[in-house]
């Protein structure tokens, strides 16, 4: 069984789903924004916009040590792919991609990428804002938040702590 330094991967790789000028993914893997940004660019636009969620050290004056991430891929990645297709046709954009990072995500690196391409710039800021909004609030990932002494359960976002996590024990 998987302890909280060394979370179960459920694949390898990246697993996604895509559609005209839309991609999704989730990996276990750390992050790359440049290969991001290239899933979007198009001589189409006139902006690509990169948003990239870290870990931070600390919640509510609580050193946080590190992240974890859950989910069961195949409904995430729905979810994902139904929030890009309706962003990328809402904005008017001319791609959009989408990766979260699942397992044990440390304090600086990122948890997940939004990368979108616009004819112009508003779009592409209005787009990547509403798009993390939907992310954190419909789809499937569950984060465990390790401090110090213990971890939380939390959804995708900020907000009221959940059942506390039990480490195991040998």
């Amino acid at each position: 069984m998987a302890s909280a330094d060394r979370p179960q991967r459920v694949f390898e790789g990246e697993q996604s789903l895509s559609d005209t000028n839309v991609f999704v993914s989730l990996t276990y893997d750390e992050l790359d924004a440049s290969k991001a940004m290239a899933r979007v660019k198009s001589p189409k636009a006139g902006a690509v916009v990169l948003f990239a969620g870290c870990t931070r050290d600390s919640f509510n004056s609580k050193t946080v040590t590190h992240l974890a991430y859950s989910t069961y891929a195949p409904l995430a990645l729905r979810t994902l792919l139904a929030i890009a297709k309706d962003i990328h046709r809402q904005y008017e954009l001319v791609a959009i991609a989408i990766t979260h990072r699942l397992g044990r995500v440390d304090i600086g690196e990122e948890s997940i990428l939004i990368a979108i391409s616009a004819p112009h710039r508003k779009a592409g800021w209005t787009a990547g804002e509403e798009c993390l909004e939907r992310v954190k609030d419909r789809v499937e990932i569950w984060k465990e938040e390790w401090f110090e002494d213990g971890g939380i359960w939390r959804s995708n976002r900020d907000g009221a702590a959940g059942v506390p996590v039990a480490e195991e024990r040998s």
